[in-house]
């Protein structure tokens, strides 16, 4: 959530980064600044009424003890409508910051400087490729015929149990997901990052507190018995560890990672580009969280995009980074960073991680501050990103490696799978 103080004192400034996003409901930041300025006249007519009573009251007080009773009831009779004006000022001062609240939400993150305007996927920015692109023979097949062909995915049995988008790993298909989560896991560690088993479901505060509320909500699952929600991503309990917490300047960096499944309803999505492992209702991803100090928080990011590459890297999987206009970055972002793998088979580029900067914006919705030594509290940065989601990952894996006798699993996951191929 954006600071009103920052929108009234950066009007022109606030307006035009919200423009990159294309934005359409830049009328809010007028709404907002007047509602603040009201909250504010309103407070200060309560503020003067309250001193004007404190002071009336103490000079009753001195008239009684001077035995000056007619004196002392006449001020009081003058003095009684201090109290009812009182009254009104808290009331309307209430409503006008419910209002206020409710317009702030409203408003997505600022785009940071380096965030290109634009309106969907096809103007994001490459900032860079990696790996050569496998050369298949025509005769090589997209990860859900491989899937059927060695019977280590069945998405029929799933669509039987659940539904469409809960597929069923099977044999080395449940090994190989059981490989990838346990190596993203030792990796993060490796990294620095303390894992934590947090739940996958949340209830209605900590989905505000990291955006997903009001954002998201129809894209969530909801239990509505127990107005809990099913989390989209580990992001949200893990960010919320630090929800209503102040934390010292020495705890800088804040890493966690956490892996989870990850449950999305992913409404309207239809067409080719959704088959098998491409887009799920549920899946396994390991994601990695940072808090920090506001000065750091970019060289952070960059640090982050390094490591997911490097995980990349270590599967030997092609891969290309974005840098996300503003027309395609979440809401709660200010940059963020795709990482998308070549899926060989598909002939196309596959979403498999998001790092993003949130600066203060979960922050201030989450009260996640810090204190120095000798200074000011103050709101902490947050940045998260996927280390990695594995459906497009493993879609990718058994793509690009297969071969005549099977496929190749990546070297570094043969000590976590317990195999070489997938036969």
């Amino acid at each position: 959530m954006l600071q009103v103080n920052y929108i009234r004192e950066n009007r022109d400034q606030v307006i035009e980064r919200l423009a990159v996003r294309n934005f359409q409901g830049l009328e809010l930041v007028e709404e907002v600044i007047a509602l603040d300025e009201r909250r504010r006249q309103v407070q200060t007519e309560s503020d003067a009424i309250a001193a004007t009573a404190n002071a009336a009251a103490r000079q009753i007080g001195e008239l009684m003890r001077q035995g000056k009773r007619d004196e002392a009831e006449a001020s009081k009779a003058q003095s009684a409508g201090y109290k009812e004006q009182q009254r009104q000022l808290a009331d309307e001062l209430a409503t006008v910051e419910a209002k206020l609240y409710e317009k702030l939400v409203l408003l997505p993150n600022l785009p940071h400087q380096s965030v290109p305007k634009g309106v969907g996927a096809d103007d994001n920015e490459v900032v860079l490729q990696h790996g050569n692109r496998p050369e298949l023979p025509e005769s090589a097949l997209p990860h859900w015929e491989l899937a059927t062909k060695y019977d280590i995915i069945d998405f029929e049995l799933g669509t039987k149990v659940t539904g469409a988008g809960f597929p069923v790993y099977k044999g080395k298909g449940a090994r190989l997901q059981r490989a990838l989560i346990n190596f993203f896991l030792d990796r993060a560690e490796q990294a620095g990052y303390k894992e934590v088993q947090p739940p996958i479901l949340v209830n209605e505060a900590s989905g505000f507190g990291t955006g997903q509320l009001p954002d998201k909500e129809g894209q969530m699952y909801h239990v509505g018995v127990d107005d809990l929600y099913l989390i989209p991503t580990a992001e949200v309990p893990v960010t919320n560890l630090y929800r209503d917490t102040i934390v010292k300047e020495s705890d800088f960096p804040i890493k966690h990672t956490a892996y989870t499944p990850c449950f999305r309803r992913e409404a309207g999505s239809y067409g080719a580009h959704v088959r098998g492992l491409n887009r799920l209702h549920q899946f396994d991803k390991v994601e990695v969280v940072q808090i920090v100090h506001p000065d750091k928080s970019y060289g952070v990011l960059e640090e982050m995009s390094t490591y997911v590459q490097s995980l990349l890297q270590a599967l030997k999987l092609p891969y290309r980074v974005l840098r996300l206009c503003g027309g395609d970055m979440g809401f709660t972002a200010a940059l963020t960073y795709d990482m998308e793998v070549w899926s060989a088979a598909q002939q196309r580029w596959l979403e498999v991680s998001s790092v993003s900067n949130f600066e203060t914006y979960q922050a201030n919705r989450l009260k996640v501050r810090f204190k120095g030594d000798g200074s000011k509290t103050q709101l902490a940065h947050t940045l998260n990103g996927s280390a990695l989601a594995l459906p497009r990952i493993l879609a990718s894996i058994l793509e690009n490696n297969q071969m005549e006798k099977g496929i190749k699993v990546p070297e570094v996951l043969v000590p976590y799978a317990g195999f070489e191929w997938v036969d």
